[in-house]
């Protein structure tokens, strides 16, 4: 049994201690001053006085206490009331004292006369020192209230970072996945933290800093964990925005601190997250050379490459926006090494997902390669998100383990959101979004460099009537002209498919539309792709305080090559027009077969959109025959008499 005591119990009564005191002090006064707690009192004038004191009995008072002083006697004691004791004061004059004096000798003993100008140093001293210690007990319990993790050790702590420190981290390499090389890049860091002597053998200096640039969810912080778990050193965790604050110096202090905890913890590795907002490019005329911001900076770039040694502090830093990042952060000496973490391929998001699997209850059918095929452009983050949702709706389902159609469900999930099956659409209007729909996908067949279709549904997601999930064939990082070209034609097919068939247009093509454009301009002003000629017309550029999201394009052309480049953007997007025309109205009626399934089913995968287009119709399910149960079976084999006659 623990008999340590409980300092829970230690702080009440430290808490109500001081009322204890205040509450005694105020009854020892009241007793004291008041001379006794009395049922009752009266006070006399000075002729009511002496009338009491000449007719009372002497056998009813019990204390008079008589002080004469210069002007007045004071007078006061105890007497019996049809038998109660009753307290009394009065204040006679001294004129009347011919009067008073005669009419108290027949009391003898009971009366006590005291000498008013004799002094008692004891009731002089409690007169101050009770008021006084009053006072100070009551400050003190307020200032111990306020010292007791309060306001003053606060304001001691403001100026310290906030920074976390994880002692044995679990996570390992294996734990990440879809980034190989990544992590061979790290693998040396971890080598380098458990043992530094090899390398200082050999004259090698390990990188001061390592900064992660990639996406959002593609794993950065996850690598530099897996860097602490697979060293075993502790792993100091502290985001960009912790530096950041309203009162000048602050930031700089805690960055001081940062390093100082980091010190102390050597060898072990700082993560700084999100470091593009303490770490923006400085001398933009926005803010001055006292801006708390830049000050923080300035810090953080001498404690990185200053006068003091970090040796066996590792930084490694991550961001999303290396564009907006301070050159003087990025130089050798400070983030000595850069990593892109990019989005998985196909077999990366393939070893991601399995990761992530890991807990979960699959089924056997589920294949990760045709997940990871139809998930082009998700990061890690992404791919977890599906298997959760899948999971979730496995729960909800009361399912024994997650399946295909789970998996499916919680991709469309992500891209789009949970799907809007209540919403109220019209017959009319559910024909147009499946002959929609219908022409992205059968252009899409149809062109040799577009892009692969996977699914095609009208149940409404989000804000969109129905969608085309279409992915490349494979992972490419460059894309062909024609490729883009045939990319615009399969954007606007849905647009053609309504003039076609309803020979009007609706805005459900708006976001076809403005993908469409962007691509086409970004053909003539950036890559080089029109008549115009390999010329570069436009460049992204912007206010790093800005986000780099405003005026985030400037023109370098005159107003007569800005008439030039609006008619080649037109040009493209109208020949990308009358090529799905020509695709959408030399095969109608497979168009139509598709928009009739589409109405009939809803969603319909790639190998059914296939078969509709090479077969006219929905592949026929063969109904399962029924079993023959050992009974008819019995029955079959065992012969009647008339065959045994025979």
């Amino acid at each position: 049994m623990d008999n340590k005591p409980n300092p829970n119990k230690k702080s009440t009564f430290q808490f109500i201690l001081p009322y204890l005191i205040i509450i005694a002090i105020v009854i020892l006064l009241v007793v004291t001053l008041g001379g006794g707690l009395n049922k009752q009192s009266r006070t006399y004038t000075a002729r009511g006085m002496i009338n009491e004191l000449q007719t009372i009995d002497p056998e009813n008072v019990k204390s008079i206490t008589v002080s004469q002083q210069e002007m007045v006697i004071e007078v006061s004691g105890v007497i019996v009331v049809d038998g109660e004791q009753v307290s009394f004061t009065s204040t006679i004059p001294n004129y009347y004292e011919g009067e008073f004096f005669p009419a108290i000798e027949k009391f003898g003993t009971t009366v006590t006369i005291e000498n008013a100008f004799a002094t008692n140093i004891w009731t002089s001293l409690l007169t101050y020192i009770i008021p006084i210690g009053i006072i100070l007990l009551v400050g003190l319990f307020f200032l111990s209230k306020m010292n007791k993790g309060g306001a003053n050790q606060q304001a001691f702590d403001f100026a310290k970072s906030p920074v976390k420190n994880i002692q044995n981290s679990k996570v390992k390499f294996k734990d990440v996945a879809g980034c190989d090389e990544e992590k061979a890049e790290m693998v040396e860091l971890v080598d380098y933290l458990k043992n530094p002597a090899k390398f200082s053998a050999m004259g090698a200096k390990i990188p001061k800093g390592v900064i992660l640039k990639g996406s959002p969810g593609t794993g950065k912080t996850l690598l530099a964990k897996a860097v602490a778990g697979e060293a075993n050193v502790p792993f100091l965790s502290i985001s960009g925005s912790d530096f950041v604050e309203m009162f000048v110096g602050v930031g700089a202090s805690r960055v001081r601190d940062m390093f100082k905890k980091a010190k102390s913890l050597a060898p072990c590795i700082l993560f700084i997250d999100e470091i593009d907002a303490v770490g923006r490019q400085r001398g933009s005329g926005i803010g001055g050379g006292h801006d708390e911001r830049e000050q923080t900076l300035n810090q953080l770039l001498v404690d990185m490459d200053g006068f003091d040694d970090n040796t066996g502090v590792l930084v490694i830093a991550a961001t999303n926006r290396p564009d907006v990042l301070d050159p003087a952060l990025l130089r050798p000496g400070r983030f000595d090494r850069q990593i892109i973490v990019d989005l998985p391929d196909r077999a990366g998001r393939e070893a991601i997902l399995k990761v992530h699997a890991r807990n979960k209850k699959i089924d056997k059918d589920v294949s990760f390669a045709n997940l990871a095929a139809r998930t082009p452009g998700f990061s890690g983050a992404e791919l977890a998100n599906v298997l959760n949702e899948a999971a979730i709706l496995a729960v909800r389902k009361n399912a024994a383990t997650i399946t295909t159609e789970d998996l499916d469900e919680a991709v469309d999930r992500v891209i789009g959101g949970p799907a809007k099956k209540s919403r109220i659409i019209t017959p009319k209007e559910k024909e147009l979004v499946a002959y929609h729909e219908s022409g992205h996908a059968l252009v899409g067949l149809k062109l040799a460099n577009a892009m692969k279709v996977q699914k095609v549904t009208i149940i409404p997601r989000g804000n969109a009537g129905g969608y085309v999930l279409m992915t490349p064939s494979d992972d490419r990082q460059l894309s062909t002209k024609a490729e883009l070209l045939e990319r615009i034609a399969g954007l606007l097919a849905g647009r053609v498919s309504e003039e076609i068939f309803f020979k009007d247009v609706t805005t459900g093509a708006s976001d076809d539309i403005a993908k469409a454009t962007k691509i086409a301009r970004a053909m003539v002003t950036e890559l080089g792709m029109s008549s115009l000629g390999p010329i570069q017309y436009e460049q992204q550029q912007g206010s790093v305080f800005l986000g780099r999201d405003y005026a985030n394009t400037q023109r370098m052309v005159s107003s007569e090559v800005a008439y030039e480049i609006d008619k080649e953007i037109q040009k493209i997007m109208n020949e990308s027009h009358d090529r799905a025309y020509k695709v959408i109205s030399e095969n109608k009626k497979q168009l139509e077969n598709i928009a009739k399934a589409l109405l009939d089913k809803e969603v319909l995968t790639n190998e059914e959109v296939v078969y509709i287009v090479d077969n006219g119709h929905l592949p026929v399910k063969e109904e399962p025959k029924p079993l023959e149960t050992p009974e008819v079976v019995a029955k079959q084999e065992v012969p009647t008499e008339d065959e045994k006659i025979d």
